[in-house]
């Protein structure tokens, strides 16, 4: 458990174990979300990439590929295509 004091204009210096936990760089988003009573605080960007793996989750095989080769000749092919255009 972590303790931070609340300033006069409403800002909070979040303490270090807690930004390394959360991967907080300087500039990074967060968001606060109400869960019943409680506030999490959860990084925008990782919450991001979280959505993003959902949505992509099945993809891979739904499209045949099943090693990391296939996934390499699909980008030549990609990339070959293109550079027809």
């Amino acid at each position: 458990m972590e303790l931070a004091k609340v300033t006069t204009k409403g800002q909070i210096t979040i303490p270090k174990s807690i930004r390394d936990l959360l991967d907080l760089k300087e500039g990074s988003k967060i968001l606060f979300i109400k869960k019943g009573n409680d506030i999490v605080i959860q990084n925008s960007a990782m919450l991001a990439l979280e959505k993003i793996q959902k949505a992509f989750e099945g993809e891979a095989e739904r499209m045949g590929l099943n090693t990391e080769d296939d996934v390499v000749q699909m980008i030549k092919e990609v990339r070959k295509n293109r550079s027809k255009e």
